[in-house]
């Protein structure tokens, strides 16, 4: 049996494995691999964190498949560089302002690049059998000890001890590449043993072992990182003793803490982000540490409202509803506004995350203004845009940084950005419509309220006011003609990005609020149009 075990091991690590990979190290059957035992007969081979990205890129390069499944904007620029430094088994820091999916990026790579690991089961550091030599792992197997000249950490004790006890059928599991992704904010409370690990003196009083063996090791961040991509968020953030202790995972892909006599190889893929005031700091990242990390990919912020849009659309949590597209559209231009504003502080940077959490707002404003107290779906409205104030994710650069100064200057961007939209819409209309408009007005007023819906008994609901107005009713038909056919074009460009929202599909129950969106969206152009067709009053809209 002895002499069988270590056949069978030395046979396995020996030969070329037996099985079809459908993705880097990953065998067709997978799933039915589920003991040491069935790694060991089929010969199985690891691949590294690195060439995992690299192998499964290639694949989806060759087939033409989304590389980064809900990254948008970044095309023409930070994509290609991205493939550059996969291709290239780069260690990547992503430099750029809060908000510019910086995370997002090492996350996607890590949930789509990296393949799934055989792990043994219930492994912090994610240990696969196959990390061990092969004489290791037959000593393992055979419950004899194994003195190593030079410790080193191949799998933490609870997995050897399951190794021993279980033999062959010690269990293991298949582990996706998102369970790999260790993710660590840089504060100044992180400390080195946190990174690295620490001697546990826990263990040593409950298991009675010598300071100094593996036993007494308890795995920072970066072991527990083993086999996938560690992440560290606002790397200047960290001093300059803890960037030190990173210095020898890029140049060696190991490391060992303080004293302590033992060699730690991560296996890991590093990933840090910066932001470019603290990257081009002087001292804000040691040398040594910046010279290591292969390759610099600077992110920025999306520069078409398309992009805006998409984004807000994938990234908003919202409850059923419906989002008309001139209102996407306005909170997407808010924001792109507002990062050409001199007024604000552009070092900080307006986050996309501003139009995200605005878009989550005008829903709950139309739900707690309309859709709750009449059982109907939320539509936001023009009329609801204000209550996006509370989420103005940016600072002032020449005036006080107030909240009353603030106030006005979001005010400012919502007017002005919602005018360029609403004028959009009455671009190509006959003028001799306008004046007809202008006359049907005379001494009436359109009343304008987030309480008033689009359709129902009361006099003063939206459709009951338009039977005054059959000229304005006619162009406010145009309009939703217009709206309707870029809605239809918006979920096409949608779904290109595997973006399924229901929240942009227009359906009959949400028609009559879809009017009184885009019956508010008119009148509120007909006011800014040259010459001006209306004039505006607290309670509505007059002829001008």
């Amino acid at each position: 049996m002895v002499q069988d075990l270590e056949n069978l091991v030395n046979r396995s690590y020996g030969s070329e494995p037996k099985y079809t990979e459908i993705m880097a190290g990953v065998p067709e059957d997978y799933k039915q691999i589920r003991t040491l035992g069935d790694l060991l007969e089929i010969n199985y081979k690891t691949v590294g964190a690195k060439e995992q990205l690299r192998q499964n890129l290639i694949s989806k390069i060759r087939t033409a498949e989304i590389k980064y499944p809900g990254i948008i904007g970044f095309h023409d620029d930070v994509i290609p560089a991205l493939d550059r430094a996969i291709l290239s088994c780069h260690d990547i820091i992503l430099v750029g302002q809060i908000g510019q999916a910086k995370t997002r990026i090492a996350q996607t790579i890590a949930e789509y690049l990296l393949s799934p690991m055989p792990i043994i089961r219930g492994s912090m550091t994610n240990d696969c059998p196959m990390d061990l030599p092969s004489q290791e792992l037959i000593f393992l197997l055979q419950d004899k000890e194994n003195p190593m000249l030079i410790p080193k950490f191949y799998v933490d004790t609870d997995s050897m001890k399951k190794i021993r006890d279980n033999k062959l059928n010690t269990p293991i599991e298949w582990i996706e590449g998102k369970h790999r992704f260790k993710y660590v904010l840089a504060t100044p409370d992180i400390s080195v043993k946190d990174l690295v690990g620490q001697i546990d003196a826990i263990k040593i009083t409950k298991r009675g072992v010598e300071m100094y063996e593996i036993e007494s090791y308890s795995p920072g961040q970066l072991m527990q990182a083993k086999h996938g991509i560690f992440c560290i968020d606002e790397l200047p953030v960290l001093d300059t003793r803890k960037q030190v202790a990173l210095l020898s995972v890029l140049q060696e892909g190991k490391y060992t803490t303080g004293v302590y006599p033992v060699i730690f190889e991560p296996k890991t893929a590093f990933f840090a982000t910066a932001n470019p005031i603290d990257y081009t700091h002087s001292g804000k990242i040691i040398e040594p540490l910046y010279d290591r990390l292969k390759s610099h990919i600077t992110t920025h912020y999306p520069r078409s409202i398309g992009d805006e849009m998409l984004i807000i659309i994938q990234e908003a949590k919202i409850p059923k509803s419906f989002v008309p597209i001139f209102m996407l559209k306005t909170l997407a231009r808010i924001v792109q506004n507002a990062r050409q504003n001199q007024g604000i502080n552009q070092d900080k940077g307006v986050s996309v995350r501003m139009g995200v959490h605005s878009l989550e707002l005008l829903v709950g404003e139309a739900e707690r203004t309309r859709a709750l107290s009449h059982n109907i779906i939320a539509v936001p409205r023009p009329c609801d845009i204000f209550c996006i104030g509370q989420c103005a994710k940016f600072e002032l650069a020449e005036l006080d940084d107030t909240n009353e100064n603030r106030e006005t200057t979001l005010q400012n961007l919502i007017t002005n950005s919602f005018k360029d939209v609403s004028l959009e819409y009455l671009n190509g209309i006959d003028p001799g419509l306008f004046d007809s408009i202008k006359k049907e007005f005379g001494q009436q007023t359109f009343q304008v309220s987030q309480g008033i819906l689009g359709s129902n008994s009361m006099q003063k609901s939206y459709d009951n006011q338009l039977k005054n107005f059959a000229s304005l009713s006619s162009l406010i038909s145009k309009a939703v003609q217009k709206a309707t056919s870029e809605q239809d074009e918006f979920i096409k460009e949608a779904r290109k990005y595997n973006i399924q929202s229901d929240c942009i599909v227009i359906s009959e129950k949400i028609h009559n609020e879809l009017r009184a969106a885009t019956t508010e969206l008119i009148l509120e152009g007909l006011f800014w149009l040259e010459p001006k067709i209306l004039d505006k009053r607290e309670t509505g809209y007059i002829a001008a």
